[in-house]
């Protein structure tokens, strides 16, 4: 049985920690705290087996922009490239990570624990 190659995977989603801004939202120790860090990996790990296309329909969304002000409670962090293309992923309820996307790249910008990156009304309300 044959193995392939690193170069099989490509087209699967990685995750990268670059762009963190901690000032925002929650910090990796606050994660690790609450019990949320591990829940985070277990979906990182999950969806680092997804194409994109696997992943938008697994509640990984694409918004492009960074949402209007109305709309968040973040801004838009100076070491963030102003044409990033803005998405996040759920991790559980409403815990989720926030950042942008290039290529096959995540770049994960914000710990969002309680989904103030891309405000919206609760499903059912």
């Amino acid at each position: 049985m044959s193995r392939g190659s690193v170069y099989d995977v490509d087209n699967k989603l990685s995750f990268s920690f670059r762009h963190l801004d901690e000032e925002q939202g929650s910090s990796i120790k606050e994660w690790e705290n609450a019990s949320m860090l591990g829940e985070a990996l277990k979906t990182l790990c999950a969806y680092s087996t997804m194409t994109l296309p696997e992943a938008q329909r697994n509640r990984f969304t694409i918004y492009n922009d960074f949402p209007p002000a109305n709309k968040t409670d973040f801004v838009h962090p100076k070491h963030v490239p102003p044409d990033a293309q803005w998405a996040s992923m759920h991790i559980n309820g409403p815990v989720c990570l926030a950042g942008h996307i290039v290529g096959t790249i995540f770049y994960i910008v914000f710990l969002d624990p309680k989904h103030r990156f891309w405000i919206t009304k609760l499903k059912g309300t």
